[in-house]
């Protein structure tokens, strides 16, 4: 099995080949269609969608296209607005698609008040830890739990939430 996974970043690549390990998964950069620091579950879900099926137009030989979108979500109670990182993942085979979401961590909130502002939150963590790349590594997935759930995890667990349909007779 062959499978395009619409992004350039190592870690999503990885993240897909984990839950996909017998297959052959190849990054291709294509564009999410949406905003370079996606807000709010929706625009991050659609970036995921629109990578899966953007990937299936690179190579007619993929099987199967996986788009993987990270992105910043406010949620808001009765006494405060926190944000959260989020992130979602959507497979398709260009008939049939499944979409689903990995953890969603919060953000400390001298971080959320710099991406709040307008800064991408891939280069705030890279200037917070005095690191560079650090979405290609860690992710700031792995900087928020010490270690615990790298961002490599986290997308996993977005991608087999996302392959469902493709993983279960059941649907």
């Amino acid at each position: 099995m062959r499978i395009g996974v619409g992004s350039g970043n190592p870690v999503k690549r990885e993240a897909t080949t984990r839950v996909f390990p017998d297959a052959t998964a190849v990054a291709e950069p294509v564009a999410s269609g949406i905003s370079e620091q996606p807000t709010g579950n929706d625009e991050t879900r659609t970036g995921a969608l629109n990578r899966a099926e953007a990937v299936l137009d690179v190579d007619s030989e993929y099987d199967l296209g996986v788009g993987i979108e990270g992105g910043v979500a406010d949620i808001e109670d009765d006494a405060t607005a926190e944000m959260f990182l989020v992130m979602w993942a959507a497979v398709s085979d260009g008939k049939r698609r499944g979409v689903g979401a990995g953890p969603s961590l919060p953000l400390p909130s001298s971080i959320a008040t710099r991406v709040r502002a307008g800064e991408e939150l891939g280069p705030v963590m890279d200037d917070t830890l005095g690191e560079s790349d650090v979405a290609k590594n860690q992710g700031a997935a792995g900087a928020f739990t010490d270690g615990k759930l790298t961002r490599t995890d986290a997308l996993a667990a977005a991608v087999t939430a996302a392959a469902s349909p493709f993983l279960s007779d059941l649907y």
